[in-house]
């Protein structure tokens, strides 16, 4: 049986289109300065050019596609450290929401499909530690160019729940990575929540955005303490952001 589409479905679609359209234009516009300002730079200054542009680009697009961000919880980055940030994932627009608003420098795991689009994926590379899921070598040379972000001072942000939340669950179980990449290095773990990004790009439609505030809570950081291991520690940071999820969710 075919299925039937309501007024909002339509009108939520014609919205995605603005979006797209939204996102490539400033996309374009933002390409120009980037280009200019780092294309003699190497790493750790050419992230940080990008994330402080980003956060223009993201303060100009958020707004204008009816997502206004409202963000607590930064005063637990403390200048002159670094920390492995692990974020909720609920939603594509997760991503450009978590990597302009994490304070300082940082890049975040992604997949390297994504950067092989034209234009984007040079943004995408330059935020971003590549990675084949379905290349073994890759992933661990993915783990060790973690390693290597952290060390020249810009932060790691990683979703442990891997791929999207599909489930009616606040989070999905969380892999190891994350706090095995916190227990190898000592960097503490922040903690981070997105909330509403679910309500504007629900799982189960496509090509559809329902404009909706947004808001993202940083929680205090989590040090690794001694005798922890990838289990314990994972297990303390999930009942941390499932708990806070809960109470806080919009």
């Amino acid at each position: 049986m075919r299925k039937k589409f309501s007024i909002g479905d339509i009108i939520w679609r014609l919205w995605a289109l603005w979006v797209m359209i939204l996102f490539i234009v400033t996309m374009l516009l933002f390409m120009i300065p980037f280009l200019l300002f780092s294309y003699f730079r190497t790493d750790p200054q050419k992230t940080r050019i990008f994330i402080r542009m980003a956060r223009v680009w993201m303060g100009v697009f958020m707004p204008l596609a009816g997502c206004p961000l409202k963000v607590r919880g930064r005063e637990h980055f403390k200048k002159g450290s670094t920390y492995v940030v692990v974020c909720n994932h609920n939603a594509l627009i997760d991503v450009p929401v978590s990597t302009p608003t994490i304070p300082g420098g940082n890049k975040t795991i992604a997949k390297i499909e994504m950067a092989r689009i034209p234009i984007f994926g040079t943004f995408y590379r330059t935020g971003s530690v590549l990675v084949d899921r379905k290349d073994d070598d890759s992933r661990r040379e993915s783990f060790t160019k973690m390693k290597e972000v952290l060390d020249m001072g810009l932060h790691m942000c990683l979703y442990p729940e891997g791929t999207r939340n599909r489930t009616d669950q606040p989070l999905k179980e969380f892999h190891n990575g994350a706090f095995r990449l916190s227990l190898q290095t000592g960097k503490a773990i922040i903690p981070a929540l997105i909330f509403n990004s679910r309500k504007i790009m629900p799982a189960g439609k496509i090509f559809y955005f329902h404009p909706h505030r947004l808001a993202m809570h940083f929680l205090p950081a989590i040090a690794p303490a001694p005798g922890d291991t990838v289990e314990t520690l994972k297990q303390k940071v999930f009942d941390v952001m499932r708990d806070y999820y809960i109470r806080n969710a919009y």
